[in-house]
């Protein structure tokens, strides 16, 4: 199924998750899509392996709660931000360094206070590799972090590799 992307998401510098110059970090790309969901995708490197091959679990958990927490600035428009209260999930096959990482998240429900989310890490067939779900609270960016979230910190960088829509298989 085509779906197309309506926006991407900012970024910051040093985020273990989206930092763009963070040498570590898995400088994730988030694309709102017009079905509602948020999708983040990231190319691992070996320094993000467990196993020879494979993601590490914490960072499929990582990435997996990054993605569903920060699916709420879809609706929201970045100035509501997830921030966890709890998280599970589950790993159902192992996902390979290979590849660009697909990760969908979505809004189950939501509250005044509080949204619960899910979300898939997917492989390259559509098949579901891990699970997840949480609930989370609903902050004003304003009092999460101090840093300059309309400036350099916090940006919307455009690439030419940026998605106009993704295919979406049906997840198994």
């Amino acid at each position: 199924m085509r779906v197309n992307v309506t926006k991407k998401q900012p970024n910051s510098r040093m985020c273990f998750v989206c930092g763009m110059n963070n040498s570590f970090g898995l400088k994730a790309k988030f694309y709102e899509l017009e079905d509602g969901q948020l999708m983040a995708t990231f190319q691992p490197g070996d320094e993000h392996q467990g196993y020879p091959g494979r993601l590490h679990g914490g960072i499929a958990a990582t990435i997996l709660d990054e993605t569903i927490g920060r699916a709420i600035m879809v609706k929201h428009s970045g100035n509501i931000w997830g921030v966890t209260i709890d998280f599970s999930m589950k790993l159902r096959k192992p996902v390979p360094l290979d590849g660009e990482i697909r990760v969908l998240a979505r809004i189950v429900s939501e509250g005044r206070r509080f949204f619960l989310g899910e979300g898939e890490i997917l492989l390259a067939d559509g098949q579901v590799a891990v699970s997840g779900s949480g609930k989370y609270l609903k902050m004003d960016i304003e009092k999460i972090a101090e840093f300059d979230h309309e400036g350099e910190d916090w940006q919307t960088v455009s690439l030419p590799e940026d998605p106009d829509f993704v295919e979406l298989h049906n997840k198994t």
